[in-house]
């Protein structure tokens, strides 16, 4: 039987809306289903922690956005007993990108449905203060985070989102962040070697994924299923340069640009001179300091619509 995990809040409220229109072909093919709906953040790592606490084997649908996705992963007992099936409905869906996934929510659930291959995907876990969290696209510390943390609370994400435009979102609320942001002095270690200095950075990126942000390919090269993560440090930019820099990251042509640094590994430590704002997957969490990123032990199980990604 498919569980559904559905946060009807996505897509500025739509979420509901797009969801009637998959029950209504699950109906009409009488299919077996139970669905739960999110209520409040981090509702999805709660109900999806009830429903695989056990020894049985289930396939979780989640219809939402990257972040709705991020609670689902952080709430699964036993990767090894669960199938993930993925319906994207928020601004951003670099997860379904990665994953060359339908955005359409009928084109989507058909390919789910016929599930033509399954795709063991990396997840990446961060930890921070002696908590961790797993992230499915990214961890990113600094001036993305930032447009994470107000995006979570502007305006224009609805609007955007509105009028089919959602991943502008980013991009518009970027050029604010731009204004506010100040440079701060990063220590970076790859896989225990010695650490790389960066005295002004604005941010950096943890990828699993070659792309964040709705569509910003920070590391072209980067691969959700080869057991390491891909690191982006911008750094040593004046502001009007940065933001050039960064409009050419929509199609992964920054990385020719000085200021630009990308680096891969298994066992990734980020020391900042000062707490700056902190994403998993787009999620905002409090200012932080030091971080350590590496990849967790198990793989998570995707239905995809082909079997390379």
């Amino acid at each position: 039987m498919l569980t559904f995990i559905v946060n009807p809040n996505s897509r500025s409220g739509h979420g509901k809306i797009l969801w009637l229109g998959i029950e209504r072909e699950l109906n009409k093919r009488t299919l077996p289903y139970s669905v739960h709906f999110t209520k409040y953040q981090q509702h999805a790592v709660k109900l999806v922690r009830q429903l695989t606490d056990n020894d049985k084997r289930h396939t979780i649908i989640v219809l939402g956005g990257d972040g709705t996705l991020n609670e689902v992963i952080n709430g699964i007992c036993h990767f090894e007993l669960v199938t993930l099936g993925y319906i994207p409905t928020g601004s951003s869906n670099d997860f379904a990108r990665a994953l060359c996934l339908p955005t359409n929510p009928t084109k989507a659930l058909e390919m789910i449905l016929n599930a033509p291959s399954l795709a063991q995907i990396d997840i990446g876990c961060a930890e921070y203060q002696g908590k961790s969290r797993l992230f499915a696209v990214s961890g990113g510390i600094g001036f993305d985070a930032a447009i994470c943390h107000e995006a979570m609370v502007s305006r224009l994400k609805n609007f955007f989102n509105h009028i089919k435009l959602g991943k502008l979102t980013y991009a518009a609320i970027a050029l604010h962040q731009l204004f506010l942001c100040n440079p701060e002095k990063l220590s970076l270690t790859i896989d225990e070697g010695p650490p790389v200095i960066f005295q002004n950075t604005y941010f950096a990126s943890v990828m699993n994924t070659r792309c964040e942000g709705g569509g910003f390919c920070f590391c072209p090269d980067a691969l959700p299923s080869d057991d390491l993560l891909d690191v982006i440090v911008v750094h040593d930019l004046p502001k009007w340069k940065l933001i050039l820099t960064l409009a050419t990251a929509w199609k992964g042509m920054h990385t020719r640009f000085k200021g630009i640094s990308i680096y891969r590994g298994k066992d990734i430590r980020l020391t900042l001179g000062s707490p700056l704002a902190l994403h998993l997957d787009g999620e905002p969490v409090f200012s932080q300091k030091d971080l350590h990123f590496f990849c967790h032990n198990k793989k998570l199980k995707v239905i995809c619509p082909t079997k390379e990604n």
